[in-house]
């Protein structure tokens, strides 16, 4: 079965940083495409950056290089760090993968950037 449990969510200022995490199990990350999404209140969920199997990452336009994604190996986790947070950047952040048995989402991670 497969489980993805994200962590790391919070409340920062603007122009703050946090980290993501999204641990899986059932899957090995090295083999399987992974991707960040988010949903703001009252919108459609976004994707926010993706990390193929093989291939380079895709970032949404808002990300304007402030965010990285990475896979750590070791523990079967993807990070997805965001530094210059802005107040738009509120929302729930879901971690995705698409696998050969089909799409599986994380519970989601509560990001807030206020003053």
């Amino acid at each position: 079965q497969v489980r993805l449990v994200e962590s790391g969510g919070g409340s920062v200022q603007p122009g703050g940083s946090l980290r993501l995490s999204c641990a899986a199990s059932g899957i090995d990350f090295r083999f399987n495409s992974m991707a960040w999404y988010r949903q703001a209140p009252g919108k459609e969920r976004e994707l926010v950056v993706s990390l193929p199997r093989d291939g380079a990452t895709k970032h949404a336009d808002f990300v304007e290089g402030r965010f990285t994604i990475s896979r750590v190996v070791a523990r079967n986790t993807i990070l997805l760090q965001m530094n210059s947070l802005k107040p738009e950047d509120t929302a729930i952040y879901y971690c995705h993968t698409n696998t050969k048995w089909g799409d599986f989402w994380g519970q989601g991670t509560q990001v807030t950037v206020s003053s």
